[in-house]
């Protein structure tokens, strides 16, 4: 990976190459996603059983779309203990943390004679979609308790988990002891862009969600682009990315790793080291070419460096935090000296990894902080994924006579301003004035 002095032309060039990647949606795939949301909405199951079988496994019927509760039970014999006390102890930390997200309704009545107020409410049914994962050989556990633990929490009554089947038409059994764990309620077998149909559109089988929510391929990130409206969703998750602000402080081989651990993500991944040291630049790569070597998924991370890497040596920690909040990263490591200094300074960040035993796995996995994340510069305004997503907010709004009378006149005088005269009568007719 190239080491570039930042600001600089040549550093300018290569940060707009990172910038502008975004998931390219070819009309041919707006095409044919809009043709199975279509399809799936209009045949139901049998779009969904049709699809199934050509693309994940034949052996799925109508009466096997559903995951019956004796195949989970069966799951619970396939896992091993250390796999569920890892699993446990992730699920309490991550529930301990959206707990705290919960909010209340509420009721004011500062004003003489006025009433408002807020109520919170979880939405009905919440879908969620989880990627198969190489026919199941490497189940996203993690997505599962992200996604349905701040569901469980808000209150929503169904939640429904689709993941395509394997080529026998099983399930991974740790997504399914992940999904019980998470208070998943029916786990159904459907994958792709069908899956997000069956949940936005409902099916005979497959209920309705208000909400959908999880992270999938381009075909399931365009299927949710394409449903928004008809149905909730989270995000439109872009491909991963890892920015790390570093001094002389900081061990090169941990951030090597760190850098790799998103850049084997997929091709389009960006993994950018910031630092003020030059030595450490240049020992930061050779420690990823050396890492690289061993790297199953080298062929991947390698294009992921060529294309979306950067090592940028900068003149002090200022111009660092003011590139970070330029990028605005969906992860985000402070591997220095002292970073809870620069914390209230950092102003766009997915999420912030703070110290050099905070490498971002650990909010991959277990630290309680959702792990789907705003990506692409997204975190400008979004963020990440919480109880806030599965719930809705009405509000309440009384007036006695005695308030309605004191504002009635103001009101009036806006909705003229508007030219909406019948508003204007409405206000107008309980003050017995024509």
């Amino acid at each position: 990976m190239k080491i570039y002095t930042y600001p600089s032309k040549t550093a300018e060039k290569r940060l707009n190459a990172i910038e502008n990647r975004t998931i390219d949606f070819r009309k041919k795939d707006v095409t044919a996603v809009n043709r199975i949301l279509q399809r799936v909405k209009k045949e139901g199951d049998a779009a969904l059983l049709d699809y199934t079988h050509q693309f994940d496994s034949k052996r799925v019927t109508r009466t096997s779309l559903q995951v019956s509760t004796k195949e989970i039970d069966a799951a619970k014999k396939k896992v091993n203990r250390s796999f569920m006390r890892a699993l446990n102890r992730a699920a309490r930390q991550i529930r301990s943390f959206h707990q705290k997200q919960l909010q209340q309704s509420w009721i004011s009545t500062e004003r003489d004679g006025v009433l408002l107020g807020q109520l919170i409410h979880p939405v009905e049914t919440a879908g969620i979609y989880v990627p198969g994962g190489q026919q199941g050989k490497t189940p996203l556990v993690s997505t599962v308790l992200m996604c349905a633990i701040p569901a469980a929490l808000a209150g929503v009554g169904r939640i429904c988990m689709l993941t395509p089947p394997m080529k026998n038409g099983g399930i991974n059994p740790h997504l399914l002891m992940a999904a019980q764990k998470a208070g998943v309620h029916d786990i159904y077998r459907a994958g792709s862009a069908w899956a997000i149909a069956a949940m936005a559109y409902g099916t005979r089988t497959i209920p309705k969600a208000d909400v959908i929510v999880g992270p999938g391929n381009i075909y399931v990130t365009l299927a949710k682009k394409l449903v928004s409206g008809d149905v909730g969703i989270d995000m439109l998750a872009g491909p991963s990315e890892i920015l790390i602000i570093a001094d002389e402080s900081a061990r090169p081989e941990y951030i090597a790793a760190d850098l790799l651990s998103q850049a084997e993500h997929d091709v389009l991944a960006s993994a950018i080291l910031v630092t003020t040291s030059t030595q450490l630049a240049k020992q930061v790569k050779t420690a990823l070419a050396a890492q690289l070597e061993n790297l199953p998924r080298k062929t991947i991370a390698a294009e992921s460096l060529v294309k979306y890497g950067a090592i940028l040596r900068v003149a002090d920690l200022p111009t660092a935090i003011q590139f970070a909040n330029r990028i605005s990263p969906e992860h985000l490591e402070l591997q220095i000296a002292n970073p809870f200094d620069i914390i209230g300074k950092i102003r766009h960040a997915g999420a912030i990894f703070l110290g050099k035993h905070t490498p971002e796995p650990v909010g991959d996995y277990m630290a309680g902080p959702n792990h789907v994340l705003p990506t692409a510069g997204t975190a400008r305004y979004a963020s990440a994924l919480s109880v806030d997503h599965f719930t809705r907010r009405t509000s309440l709004i009384h007036y006695a006579e005695n308030a309605f009378n004191k504002e009635a006149a103001d009101i009036m005088q806006l909705a003229q301003a508007e030219g909406l005269d019948a508003h204007v009568r409405s206000v107008a007719i309980r003050l017995d004035k024509p």
